[in-house]
């Protein structure tokens, strides 16, 4: 356990304190142009490497078993380093999702999960994350394979973060308990908190094992069967995890993973009446839809962590280099593809150029390439929808006004990549600074005192995430309580600890993920009274 902390904190300071020999500028241009360009990419974009893991997985995993689609279908996923087709999957619909949503339902109602003893669901999670460890060098290289994410994120940083999650929730499974209640009457009052049911979940294509794990471990580990939709771009890593699962002793019908689209798949799953519960990730636009759906069949309740557009606020007491390091790590991590990226970047007035001219190098300076290369810290975007659609926000940029730095197009001839890009003299009512463009896009604006950069740093509908870097702590104080955030950290940026929850205000999401708050999201609580006979004491 220590080791994959030490290998989390090792990944993440690698990326934090490195010591790029900055590019010096080139000039800039406003509006309509082309900047310069010395990227340190990678001659293997064009020929990239071939994974050493073969894909075995590629059917539903309905009551412990992996079956094709009802149908017949499948649908193709592709290696965003170069747009070829991995492998075809099988595509579910609204038949399938019957068919694992019965699954559940039996396996809840009739099965073993449930009735087990809290220590027994606890050594099934357990002997699972051991699983994850021993497997950890395949699934890293499936995820990056399927998702585009560099190799050493996800084998160093992210494989160690999701066993740890699950030996988390694995030791919460036999400590949750309900309360003996004092009465006004002569009764005796406890709580129960007993499993919700069925549990429908869909995850995101950013994070695919890691939002797996986040969704999976506090379901089981309170008692709960689950149906689990991936993302379509990305359903590779969590049918492998899944199979390991059950190899570690979880009864069938516990957990079905079926692969599919939003409106088909993803849309039965929400209305669906033996559904108890809905937890989803994604875009605000289609967490409503999800909202929506939930209401309208059996009232269900939902835990959404929707998106953001996260304020990274620099400080006039910032160390400069210190922060530019941070900002650029919180902005174009995981090729700015994460909900929570700081990707307003707003820097006092008083540092505001200096900071400006390190980040433009820093980006220039930044690595990208064929992800499972050592030393590449940016890999291809996920599928050529986002590839377009973050082009067009950085067209936008441009027509608007703001001034483009670095970057702004991009890598290669084949795959997804996108030169880092750097705009300055941005406006909050650029669609830039407004809209989450979840892309390798660093936005940066003044600001002269802190009351103005809280209240416009507020402004936005959305409210995940925030970062404040200063070394006043009277300062991190006030922006920490006045931030409308459901995170804000302060001098770092990105820590998952699997204790500290997660989660959004306004836009961003309803509930909390991970930490003990999750553990409410897959229970019921029940009172129970009993009346008092001549009772010794009350």
């Amino acid at each position: 356990m220590e080791a994959a902390t030490r290998r989390i904190s090792s990944f993440l300071s690698r990326s934090l304190v490195s010591s790029p020999s900055f590019l010096l500028s080139k000039g800039r241009i406003s509006g309509v142009g082309r900047v310069f360009c010395g990227y340190s990419t990678a001659a293997a974009i064009e020929n990239p490497t071939t994974p050493s893991v073969q894909v075995n997985y590629t059917q539903l995993l309905i009551n412990g078993n992996f079956v094709d689609s009802a149908s017949g279908k499948t649908f193709p996923t592709y290696d965003p380093r170069t747009g070829d087709v991995i492998a075809h999957v099988a595509e579910a619909d609204a038949e399938d999702i019957d068919r694992a949503v019965s699954a559940a339902r039996k396996a809840f109602d009739e099965g073993p999960w449930p009735r087990m003893t809290a220590y027994e669901r606890s050594m099934v999670l357990f002997r699972f994350a051991d699983l994850l460890d021993k497997h950890a060098e395949e699934l890293a290289t499936l995820e990056t394979w399927d998702n585009g994410k560099t190799y050493e994120q996800a084998a160093n940083a992210e494989l160690p973060m999701i066993s740890r999650l699950i030996r988390y929730y694995a030791g919460w499974a036999d400590k949750i308990h309900g309360l003996t209640v004092p009465a006004d009457s002569p009764h005796h009052v406890q709580t129960i908190h007993e499993p919700i049911g069925v549990a429908g979940q869909i995850i995101p294509w950013n994070f695919p094992l890691l939002m797996f794990s986040w969704k999976i471990g506090p379901a089981l580990a309170c008692g709960n069967t689950v149906v689990l939709k991936t993302a379509e771009q990305t359903p590779l890593s969590a049918l492998y995890a899944a199979k390991l699962l059950h190899e570690a002793g979880l009864p069938p019908g516990v957990l079905n993973v079926v692969s599919g689209f939003g409106p088909t798949a993803g849309s039965a799953l929400c209305r669906h009446m033996q559904v108890d519960k809905l937890a989803f990730t994604g875009s605000t636009q289609t967490g409503r839809t999800v909202l929506e759906l939930a209401a309208k069949s059996n009232l269900k309740p939902v835990t959404l962590e929707l998106g953001g557009k996260s304020p990274f606020i620099i400080c006039k007491d910032a160390d400069v280099d210190k922060a530019v390091e941070l900002a650029h790590f919180a902005l174009f991590f995981n090729q700015g593809q994460c909900c929570c990226a700081g990707s307003r970047t707003y820097v006092h007035e008083s540092v505001y150029d200096e900071f400006l001219e390190k980040a433009k190098a820093r980006a220039l300076n930044r690595r990208v390439g064929d992800p499972f290369k050592a030393g590449i810290e940016q890999g291809p975007q996920v599928d050529s929808e986002q590839f377009e659609k973050i082009l067009r926000y950085i067209r936008s940029g441009i027509e608007s006004g703001a001034t483009l730095e670095a970057g702004g197009e991009r890598i290669g001839s084949k795959g997804y990549y996108i030169q880092p890009t750097v705009f300055s003299n941005v406006k909050e009512d650029m669609l830039i600074a407004k809209d989450e463009i979840f892309g390798p896009v660093q936005t940066i604006l003044k600001f002269k005192d802190i009351d103005e950069v809280i209240q416009r740093a507020n402004g936005s509908g959305y409210g995940l995430a925030a970062g404040v870097f200063t070394q006043d702590i009277d300062t991190a104080n006030t922006l920490s309580r006045a931030l409308k955030v459901g995170t804000v950290w302060v001098n770092c940026y990105n820590v998952f600890d699997a204790a500290v929850p997660f989660g959004g205000y306004k836009l961003s999401g309803q509930g909390r993920e991970k930490g003990i708050y999750s553990l409410s999201n897959y229970l019921q609580v029940k009172a129970v009274v009993t009346p008092l006979k001549n009772a010794a004491w009350m």
